[in-house]
Formats: C-alpha cells, structure tokens, sequence
C-alpha cells in the first residue's frame, strides 16, 4: 500500500477541491463573491500558519528573501486578486461544475505562458493534450440551435451564460500566469510559505477593494450569515489547507505528473455532487465532454 500514497493523496487532493468547489459556490451564492474571497484568504492564511508552524517550526515567511517576496506578491496579485477575483463571480453565475470544466485550461495556459515568457519547452504531445481540453469544454459549453420553422439549421450557440464562461476563462488564465509567477518566485523557497505570500497579497488586495468601494457593510452581512460563514469555513479548510498539504504530499511520493493528471479529475468528480446538491441537470453531452477534458489534462502531464 506504502506504494500507492502518492496516488492516493493526489486523489484525495481532486476531492478536497471539490468539496471546496462546491462550499464557495454555495457561500458565494448567500454573501457576494467579493466578501468570501477575502475571508476565505483570512481563514486559508490562519491554517496555513499552523501548518507550517508544524512543519517548519516558524509560522510566518520570515526567512523570505526579496526575489521571493516580489514575485510571489505579485503572483498572488495575479492568481488570487484577478483569478479568484473572476473564478468566485463565475460561481454565481455559471456555477462550479462549469467554472471547473473551464479552469482545466489551466495547466495548458500556464504551459503556454511559460514559453512565451521564460522559453521553457512546448512539446507536440503537450500541443495535442490543449486541443483536447478545448474539445472536451467544447463539447459542454456550445450546442447547435434546433432547427427554425422552415427546417433549417441555426449556428452554434453557448449552452451557459457568455459572461460566467469569460469570468472562469478569467480565472483560469489568472491561476495560469500565478503558477508561472510562483515557479520564478520561489526558487527553491519551501512551498507552505511560498503559499502564505500569495495569501498575504490576497488578503491585501481584497482589503484594498473593499476600502476603495466603502462595501464593509458587505462584509459585516458576510459574518453574520450562519450557513455562509460555515460553508467558507469548509473551503478553506478543504481547499487551501487540506488541499495544499495533500497536494505536496502527492508529489512527495510519486511523480509531478501522475500527481497533476489525478489531481486533475474535478471536472467529472464535482457532476454527481453538483447534481445532488444544487439539482442540476447533466446531459450525456456534458459528462462526455468532462470526461475528454479530464483525458486532454492528462494526456498534457503524462
């Protein structure tokens, strides 16, 4: 069994972020998006910091270095600020099972900026990989209209709101340069830390908005929204906690790319629950369009 850990926390990794998926999307839904993303930070920051107090013996990143603080500040402006900034207003429109079929551009993104900006190697398979993706979320965003009144066919049209759709396509290509930002950033730095410096420019670039836009008032009703506030309590613990922790695990104990293809598999795992929980209606044509994009991402890192 000792054999299969890494394998196994790289799943448990998919299921954790989509319990966190799926508690955002609910909480999002009660309270704004805006005031979840800066209290899930808030929380995420505090979890993390007992986890590396564990770990590491110190609960803050002190022992950063400039070129660490830079980079990552600025990745956490990009991938938490913009990404998360435009991935939580998907939720609420579009929802999460959709919103994480598109994040799975992700990884091809992140691929494609790291060659266009830092000259890392784009492979034909990686190419081949990114065409699948795009079928797969193809296959579940658009459908052709039935036919008119005269029998004739009409033009393809999207299956879901066209503002949800560019607001996760948002937040996948924020997540995509915050991956490429990171890797510069940490050079060798540790993980955990490297997180908490993200979290931390998160946590001032939302408080920024809100003392900009005077929204407290939003913020307040957040905190004293019972079922919201227990909803984001299980993101964050799931998600930037849980889902961090085990994800360092997986690459620990097997390799980076058997990790990320399993890793990558929330599109298909959040379908049930999605349909369970917020009763929605999942045709054939989506769940085979899940399915090939989950293929497409795991084509790209095997």
């Amino acid at each position: 069994m000792e054999q299969y850990y890494g394998e196994l926390a790289a799943l448990l990794t998919a299921v954790f972020w989509t319990v966190t998926a799926l508690a955002f999307e609910s909480a999002s839904k009660k309270v704004g998006s805006l005031s979840v993303n800066l209290l899930r930070l808030s929380l995420a920051f505090v979890f993390l910091s007992v986890y590396a107090w564990i770990s590491r013996g110190v609960a803050l990143p002190v022992d950063a270095g400039s070129h660490q603080w830079i980079w990552l500040s600025l990745s956490g402006l990009v991938g938490f600020v913009l990404g998360d900034l435009f991935l939580f207003q998907s939720y609420v429109v579009v929802g999460s099972r959709i919103s994480m079929l598109i994040m799975s551009l992700a990884p091809p993104m992140a691929a494609a900026i790291g060659w266009l900006t830092m000259g890392e190697t784009l492979t034909i398979k990686q190419g081949i990989a990114m065409f699948v993706v795009l079928v797969g979320i193809a296959l579940v965003v658009l459908e052709r209209q039935p036919a008119d009144g005269n029998g004739n066919g009409r033009k393809m049209q999207f299956s879901y709101p066209k503002s949800g759709l560019l607001l996760a396509f948002g937040g996948a290509l924020g997540q995509a340069g915050g991956l490429v930002l990171s890797k510069y950033g940490m050079a060798g730095y540790d993980v955990v830390p490297s997180v908490q410096i993200r979290v931390i420019t998160g946590i001032v670039g939302f408080t920024l908005f809100f003392a900009l836009t005077r929204k407290w008032q939003n913020l307040r009703d957040a905190l004293k929204n019972g079922k919201a506030m227990r909803r984001l309590s299980i993101g964050a613990f799931f998600g930037p906690f849980l889902g961090v922790s085990f994800s360092l695990l997986a690459v620990k104990y097997t390799s980076t790319g058997v990790a990320s293809a399993l890793m990558s598999i929330v599109p298909v795992l959040i379908i049930a629950p999605a349909a369970i929980i917020f009763k929605e209606k999942i045709t054939t044509k989506e769940l085979i369009g899940a399915i090939i994009t989950v293929i497409g991402v795991g084509i790209f890192f095997l």
